[in-house]
């Protein structure tokens, strides 16, 4: 793993080329590209793609002396990082978003984990835990994700273009970032990555801040509509079911605990329930659940403290309520690419693959209404 004793131990010095796609969010960028200017790595460049922003965006990059890609017309995070890559001159691309801020080190730390493996092919850092939204919500939100990332496998399943980098010519050869997603596109492309052989790694020590706010509604909307939902239909699409980050053995368990607990609690209550041994049995799943979960509220106890952790429950619950969810909507939503892919076919094409399951190279359905719509409210 990469130690910070050596980032300076570069024999030659890596050219990195920051992407950052923005859509009408001119304070963060600001935010973000005055961090990128505290970095003390100096052999890098800053790539702007504004995706048809209104709002001043592109005249923030050019104040910075970004390079600017201006894109007429609101086209999706996919697109505007793939100009901006195809712009870029730099060996590594490394992809942040515009609400997030580097730390002083994390250039260097990119530069230094590509010079010591020259097999490696990508990687992906992690939101720290000084995340900048004062909010419950938006700090919950935020350290759920730095813990995720924190105990995931240093060989990564899949890439993540919060904080991720690629080498620009493997990112060219693979064709870039899939223009038919609206969200995902980054797990998507860190799929085929890996079904082609290279190896991508979590690098813990790389982080960023993470300044987005996160109201209740976009919460929900986000992790269920842009990442559950498709992700599901994803792993089906692929037949790859990954067990990392948040898909590992114990979140598997702790969703089925929270069905059953929430159950046991509601029969419980009911006029005619189970009585007290439905109340036992549902303190008994709370139990196992918080047994199971223990590693994640030590976490929070010791980033926050007891009270704040004791908060965590309610909405810890829920997210394993709506990431269950996920799965049969996501399996709703594959079946019906599926149907929709061979019906387009031609009648000879029809009869060459109709025991062909849809094919890998195809996206994750544009019949997902509700996910891309949620991707595209998120966005704006």
């Amino acid at each position: 793993m990469l130690q910070s004793d050596n980032l300076d131990d570069l024999s030659r010095p890596i050219r990195l080329s920051v992407v950052i796609p923005v859509y009408n969010a001119a304070l963060d960028l600001e935010r973000c590209l005055i961090a990128l200017e505290q970095s003390t790595y100096s052999e890098w460049e800053v790539v702007v793609a504004d995706d048809g922003s209104t709002d001043g965006s592109g005249e923030v990059a050019r104040r910075h002396r970004a390079q600017l890609v201006s894109l007429s017309e609101n086209g999706g995070q996919s697109r505007a990082r793939n100009r901006g890559a195809t712009a870029a001159s730099g060996e590594v691309l490394l992809f942040i978003d515009a609400d997030v801020c580097v730390h002083a080190d994390t250039l260097a730390r990119v530069a230094a984990a590509f010079a010591s493996d020259p097999d490696l092919g990508a990687l992906m850092g992690s939101y720290d835990d000084r995340p900048a939204a004062p909010s419950f919500l938006s700090q919950y939100k935020n350290l759920f994700h730095h813990y995720v990332h924190q105990r995931g496998c240093a060989e990564a399943a899949t890439f993540w273009s919060g904080c991720g980098a690629i080498r620009r010519r493997l990112f060219l050869s693979m064709g870039g970032f899939n223009e038919e997603f609206r969200a995902i596109e980054d797990i998507e492309l860190g799929y085929r990555l890996r079904r082609a052989g290279h190896r991508i790694r979590l690098e813990k020590a790389v982080q960023v801040t993470h300044c987005k706010p996160w109201p209740f509604g976009t919460l929900i909307r986000t992790d269920l509509f842009c990442r559950g939902v498709p992700w599901v239909a994803l792993m089906l699409r692929d037949r790859h079911l990954t067990c990392d980050l948040n898909l590992g053995w114990s979140d598997r368990i702790s969703a089925l605990l929270t069905y059953l607990l929430v159950g046991s609690a509601a029969f419980a209550a009911a006029p005619a329930g189970g009585g007290p041994s439905a109340s036992w049995l549902a303190l008994g799943l709370l139990a196992v659940f918080l047994l199971v979960q223990r590693d994640f509220y030590r976490f929070f106890i010791r980033q926050r403290g007891g009270l704040f952790a004791l908060q965590v429950l309610p909405m810890h619950l829920l997210y394993y309520l709506y990431s269950g969810a996920a799965v049969p909507l996501g399996v709703a939503a594959y079946l019906g690419a599926k149907k929709g892919s061979r019906s387009g076919q031609s009648s000879a094409a029809r009869d060459r693959s109709s025991s062909a399951v849809i094919r890998r190279t195809d996206p994750v359905p544009r019949a997902e209404i509700l996910v891309r719509t949620a991707a595209e409210a998120e966005r704006s």
